[in-house]
C-alpha cells in the first residue's frame, strides 16, 4: 500500500541531506563545553550551526546571546515568555498581549502567568485575521510583552505582526516582541526588522530537520536591554541563557535543513502553494466546508470542515488507507476540549470536532492530492451511508 503523508504540520520526514549530515557528526562525541580537542571540535560545530541558523534570519555572523539552541519550539516559547516576565521586577503584575488562537506553548505558559498575578489580553482572530482594533484597544502603557504566532498551525492564517509590533513599538519601544514562528521559518518571507521583532521561536522538526531541536533567536536590543533571564538553570550553556549540555547531533541535523531550505526556499513554496491550490479547487466538489482565512495565508496548510462526521472517525479511515492527515495540533491531539483556534477562527463547538488539517511538503506530490481527495470522498459516503 502507498502510504501519503499529509501532517506535515506535525512533523517533516527528515531529508536526506540532513540524514547525511547528522550521521557525520555523530563521530564527533566531545562535550563542546570541554576544553580538550574533542570538546573543540564538538563547540566548532555548535558555532557554524549557529552561523547557519542565522542566515535563516538574515544575521551571517550572529553575535553571543543572538541564537540559543534549546530543546524545541516549545521550550523556546516558554524561555521567551518566562525569561522575559521574569526579567525585571517592575514587570511583575504587568500585561501582555498575545492572540485568542496560540499553540499550547504559548497559550498555558500564559495561564502560568496569569495565575501568578499577571493580566494577558487575548486579542479576536476571527477569519484567522488579527483584529488591530481589539489590540489598540488592549495596548497601554502596562504592556511589556506582546507575544503572537506567526502562522496559525490549525488554519495556516498568517498573522499582521508587522502592524502589531509596529504599534507596540510606537507606544513603547522598550516593549518585547515575541512571535512563536515555528509554521512561518523558510515558508513565509520575512526577517526580524521586516516584522519588528525581539524574539523569535523556531523549531527543526518542522523544516525536515530533527526533532528535539529548537532555536530562539534574540535582537540586539533585547540583549541590550536585558529583557531576558534564563529559565533552565545549570552550567550556564548557550550564552547563560539555556544551561544543558548541548544536542551537538541534532543541532547539526537542523543546521543542514536550514540551510538546504534557504536554497530551495523560492521553488518549495511554490511549490507548496501550487499543492495547496490544487486541494482547494478538487475539495470543492466534495460535500465539505473550507475553513479559508480571509487574509494571508501560510502556502502549507488547510483545514476544512466535514459533514456531521468525527474527525477522529476520519482520521481513522484515511489511515487504514495509506493517508496520514491530522485533526488538529499533534500536542493536543488527546486533547478532550474543542480546538481553541478553530473556536477563535469562528467555528462552534460541533464543527471544530468534525475538522481535519491537512499540511503539505516538499516530497508530496499533485498525485497525492488527488488521492486523498478521492479517499476522502469515498470516505465520506461510506460513513454517511452507516449512519442512516
Amino acid at each position: 500500500m502507498r502510504e501519503i503523508y499529509l501532517d506535515n504540520s506535525a512533523t517533516t520526514a527528515l531529508s536526506p541531506a540532513v540524514k547525511e549530515r547528522m550521521t557525520a557528526v555523530m563521530e564527533h562525541y566531545g562535550n563542546p563545553s570541554s576544553l580538550h580537542a574533542k570538546g573543540n571540535e564538538a563547540h566548532e560545530i555548535l558555532e557554524t550551526v549557529r552561523r547557519q541558523v542565522g542566515e535563516g534570519f538574515g544575521s551571517r555572523r550572529p553575535e553571543p546571546g543572538e541564537i540559543l539552541f534549546t530543546s524545541c519550539g516549545s521550550e523556546s516559547d516558554n524561555l521567551a515568555i518566562l525569561g522575559c516576565a521574569y526579567a525585571k521586577p517592575r514587570r511583575k503584575g504587568g500585561k501582555i498581549l498575545t492572540t485568542d488562537s496560540e499553540h499550547a506553548a504559548v497559550e498555558n505558559t500564559m495561564r502560568r502567568l496569569e495565575a501568578d498575578g499577571f493580566e494577558v489580553a487575548r486579542i479576536r482572530t476571527v477569519g484567522g485575521v488579527l483584529d488591530m482594533e481589539h489590540f489598540r484597544a488592549e495596548l497601554n502603557s502596562r504592556v511589556f510583552l506582546v507575544s503572537m504566532m506567526m502562522v496559525n498551525n490549525e488554519t495556516g492564517a498568517l498573522y499582521d505582526l508587522k502592524s502589531a509590533f509596529g504599534a507596540a513599538k510606537r507606544l513603547n519601544p522598550d516593549i518585547v516582541t515575541h512571535t512563536d514562528a515555528v509554521q512561518g521559518f523558510l515558508k513565509c518571507r520575512f526577517t526580524p526588522k521586516s516584522i519588528g521583532a525581539d524574539l523569535i521561536t523556531v523549531s527543526a522538526h518542522k523544516i525536515h530537520g530533527p526533532k528535539g531541536v529548537g532555536a530562539l533567536w534574540v535582537s540586539a536590543d533585547a540583549r541590550r536591554r536585558r529583557d531576558l533571564v534564563p529559565w533552565l538553570i545549570g552550567g550556564g550553556q548557550e550564552a547563560g541563557f539555556r544551561s544543558g549540555t548541548e544536542n551537538v547531533i541534532g543541532i547539526a541535523g537542523f543546521g543542514a535543513a536550514v540551510q538546504e531550505g534557504l536554497r530551495e526556499m523560492s521553488d518549495e513554496i511554490e511549490h507548496l502553494r501550487r499543492l495547496r491550490d490544487l486541494a482547494i479547487e478538487r475539495l470543492q466538489m466534495l460535500p465539505v466546508t473550507l475553513n479559508l482565512p480571509k487574509g494571508a495565508t501560510a502556502p502549507h496548510v488547510l483545514n476544512l470542515t466535514l459533514p456531521n462526521i468525527r474527525s477522529e472517525t476520519m482520521l481513522h479511515a484515511l489511515s487504514q488507507r495509506g493517508i496520514y492527515i491530522s485533526n488538529g495540533s499533534a500536542c493536543s491531539s488527546h486533547s478532550k476540549h474543542p480546538s481553541s483556534a478553530l473556536m477563535a477562527f469562528g467555528l462552534s463547538e460541533a464543527e471544530t470536532e468534525a475538522s481535519i488539517r491537512v499540511s503539505f511538503s516538499k516530497f508530496n506530490t499533485e498525485e497525492d492530492v488527488q488521492e486523498l481527495v478521492q479517499a476522502l470522498g469515498e470516505c465520506i459516503e461510506s460513513l454517511v451511508r452507516a449512519k442512516r
